[in-house]
């Protein structure tokens, strides 16, 4: 019978490897916290500048959920450590997204959860969090008005989201 965990350690080994290739010094903690009393996070890495202990977590696409001990733990080690703690979820097909534990929803019974659209739309990919890009809004790139003084290319865009405009006539606004 197959390990329960094979999944989880095979997305954790997946990621200490990727941190690698980034140039960080990795290490997956042995059995997170079952090979010793304390609780420890998945995975420390460093860069020398910046060090991150992160708590792994995998799913098929239903939305995974820490529970409030487990984010506290990750919290007051890696302060104790001199690490950012990060929560890293990995769903199937999708890349890596990493998340502050204060940036994750707190569900009403005091847990954590992480939807797929959420580390989609929110997350910090692998890229960012390895300091080789930098995540940009709409907002940075987009001045405060458009071309000629009309309006902002995301005003174009929340106008055909609304169906005010048709794909053409925004492009033509926006040229």
């Amino acid at each position: 019978m197959a390990n329960s965990n094979s999944k989880g350690d095979r997305r954790e080994r997946e990621l200490v490897n990727l941190l690698d290739e980034h140039g960080f010094a990795v290490m997956r903690a042995p059995s997170s916290g079952s090979a010793t009393e304390r609780d420890l996070p998945d995975v420390l890495a460093g860069d020398g500048e910046t060090f991150y202990a992160i708590e792994a977590k995998s799913s098929s696409g239903r939305p995974v959920y820490l529970d409030g001990e487990e984010v506290e733990a990750l919290v007051y080690f890696a302060r104790n450590f001199g690490a950012k703690p990060r929560v890293g979820v990995r769903f199937d097909r999708e890349d890596w997204y990493f998340f502050h534990p204060g940036d994750l929803h707190v569900t009403d019974g005091g847990n954590y959860r992480v939807k797929k659209e959420t580390a989609l739309a929110e997350g910090t990919d692998l890229a960012e969090l390895v300091g080789r890009s930098r995540k940009v809004t709409l907002d940075e790139v987009d001045p405060a008005s458009g071309p000629r003084g009309g309006p902002t290319t995301r005003e174009t865009l929340e106008r055909v989201a609304a169906g005010e405009l048709s794909v053409e006539e925004a492009l033509a606004e926006v040229e």
